[in-house]
């Protein structure tokens, strides 16, 4: 296990203009301190840890540290396109210190007017920080319960609208560009829905925006006169954005204790300043990330207990769209499937993020002897605040060590694009791009085409729904055993805005299988909020999505194979048994 046993430890710290200068503390956050926070045990690492060690040494040779927490685009690229302008997550946790109050007051503030619920309607940064708050922490007595709508199918965005009383709801609308198209389109819908419930001169009062300033939401907001924006940190990415308020005002609606969840990612922050970088647990993490992924463990499987296993979907995003460029890139395996080992998790590292007291010895870490795998333990829940920033430093570190921006997503905005030519090609009439069928044969025929390392994506344009989750997931294990390669899988368009990026940026090693449906019961999308006219429905969006997704990747040269359902989830129980 890599250890740090010096005496003192540099670390960096801030004078009142932002300049950054070095200090000393003795045993300052040393790994000792560290077990009392975030137990890093680690085992099956020495084919690797010269590796690890030369590119440490190499990271403070090169003053890596130091320079990221003086905003230096350099670390990761020589032109600055989209770098120095999205670290200010480095100053996240301290933010979300200083304005905890006002947060929590907000929260007071509605749930005393009567309401008693939250739909939060975003995509990727804008939600999944949300997600994980909610599904970790639950919701405080007296505070509003929150659920989140990511999805353009009609199925999941009636079901939003009908799982709680509009009159009783707070909409929050959070999109940190302001021109998300799914996130405008969901805006469009529910202040129509909810002017009918209680009339446009009420309607306002029943929606915030969280969003940059100044962007097209910002602008939309204060004309419908909606209670409150919250601006975003135009410095900040995304994904990166859990310490600001796309993060903290719905953790504030939940009841999450804002002041502790920060001070924990101050906590992180503090020890992610330590300029020797063995010390730094950020650096070395990312190390040992991205030297694992070049000697061929680009994959990393997440073992994680029930209580926190959402927050593998925000590892999901944060690596995935972080790294997936230039070729190269982390695959994160953050849903628990049973495969056969000796195969698969040969270009694995193993990850256990547990709550409770961790063991070094592997057959705690879930794995089998001699392979690498690392373990956290986190003394309670609050203790996701200091692993949220955490591997935010990991993965900046990573970028660098990989010589790819971590902090843009052209891909994304490549199948975006695609997105919206489909829609306008159709008129928005809601016309259904053309079919492809594809039977049992046709899918076992494509599973010819699987390589030593590669990856099966299931892309699914379908509702979101427990039932096709589960069939979802049946048929996942059925790809792993007949192919002996790990198999991921999620709903369409959630994922364009996490893997999508990989997918289309990273390596070509994934076999990419669409899988998409009839819209029986469609829902028309008003033009604008409240307007009684409409251009698309969410079927058409949906198909769209697919689409646009689809032509992007086969223009890339990536293996892809679309297959269309009928009945949900009959067809996916069936093609699992078939297979």
């Amino acid at each position: 296990m890599l250890s740090a046993t010096r005496d003192r430890l540099r670390y960096i710290e801030f004078d009142s203009q932002g300049g950054a200068f070095e200090k000393e503390a003795e045993n300052g956050y040393n790994f000792g301190e560290m077990d009392k926070t975030a137990p890093f045990a680690m085992s099956g690492f020495e084919t690797l840890e010269p590796e690890i060690r030369r590119i440490l040494s190499g990271l403070d040779d090169a003053d890596v540290i130091a320079r990221i927490w003086r905003r230096d685009h350099t670390v990761w690229k020589n032109r600055d396109e989209e770098i120095s302008t999205r670290l200010g997550w480095l100053d996240g946790p301290d933010r979300a210190a200083a304005s905890a109050d006002g947060f929590e007051s907000f929260a007071r503030e509605v749930a005393a007017d009567g309401l008693t619920g939250a739909l939060l309607l975003g995509m990727g940064g804008s939600s999944l920080a949300s997600e994980v708050l909610r599904d970790v922490f639950g919701t405080s007595a007296g505070r509003l319960k929150l659920s989140i709508l990511d999805s353009t199918d009609p199925d999941a965005v009636r079901t939003a609208a009908e799982a709680a009383p509009l009159e009783k709801t707070l909409v929050v609308v959070s999109s940190k560009s302001g021109t998300t198209l799914e996130t405008s389109l969901f805006l469009n819908y529910f202040y129509t829905l909810i002017c009918d419930r209680v009339g446009r001169a009420r309607a306002g009062a029943y929606f915030v925006a969280i969003t940059d300033p100044g962007t097209p939401l910002e602008l939309t907001a204060r004309r419908l006169g909606f209670r409150r924006v919250f601006s975003g940190d135009p410095d900040i990415g995304g994904r990166f954005s859990v310490f600001s308020p796309f993060g903290l005002v719905p953790a504030a609606l939940l009841g999450v204790d804002i002041l502790t969840l920060a001070e924990r990612g101050r906590r992180a922050a503090r020890a992610c300043r330590i300029a020797d970088a063995t010390a730094n647990p950020g650096a070395r993490l990312g190390t040992i990330l991205a030297v694992a992924a070049l000697a061929g463990r680009d994959k990393q499987r997440f073992v994680l207990p029930p209580a926190i296993v959402s927050f593998g979907a925000w590892l999901e995003q944060l690596l995935a769209e972080s790294t997936g460029k230039e070729g190269r890139g982390f695959l994160p395996l953050v849903r628990e499937l049973p495969a056969p080992r000796d195969k698969f998790w040969a270009d694995a590292l193993e990850i256990s993020i547990g709550l409770g007291p961790v063991s070094t010895e592997t057959e705690a870490l879930g794995k089998e002897p001699g392979a690498p795998a690392i373990a956290f333990s986190l003394e309670d829940r609050y203790e996701i605040g200091f692993q949220f920033f955490l591997w935010e430093m990991a993965t900046a570190v990573a970028g660098h060590i990989l010589k790819i921006n971590p902090f843009d997503q052209p891909n994304v905005a490549a199948s975006k694009k695609k997105t919206e030519a489909v829609l306008a090609s159709c008129g928005g009439s809601g016309g259904r791009p053309v079919e492809l069928k594809a039977d049992v044969r046709g899918l076992r025929d494509f599973l010819k085409s699987v390589r030593p390392g590669d990856y099966i994506a299931l892309q699914a344009f379908i509702a979101p729904s427990e039932n096709n989750a589960a069939a979802l997931r049946r048929l996942a294990v059925k790809l792993q055993k007949r192919t002996g390669r790990p198999a991921t899988f999620d709903f369409g368009p959630r994922f364009l805005h996490s893997t999508g990026q990989l997918h289309k940026g990273g390596r070509d090693n994934g076999l990419f299988i669409q899988l998409t449906s009839d819209h029986k019961r469609d829902l028309p999308v008003p033009a604008e909020p409240g307007a009684a006219a409409t251009r698309f429905t969410f079927g058409s969006v949906e198909d769209a999505q697919a689409q646009g997704d689809r032509e992007t990747l086969e223009a890339l040269g990536r293996r892809v194979l679309r297959v269309h359902l009928s009945r949900l989830p009959d067809d996916l129980a069936r093609l699992a048994e078939t297979l």
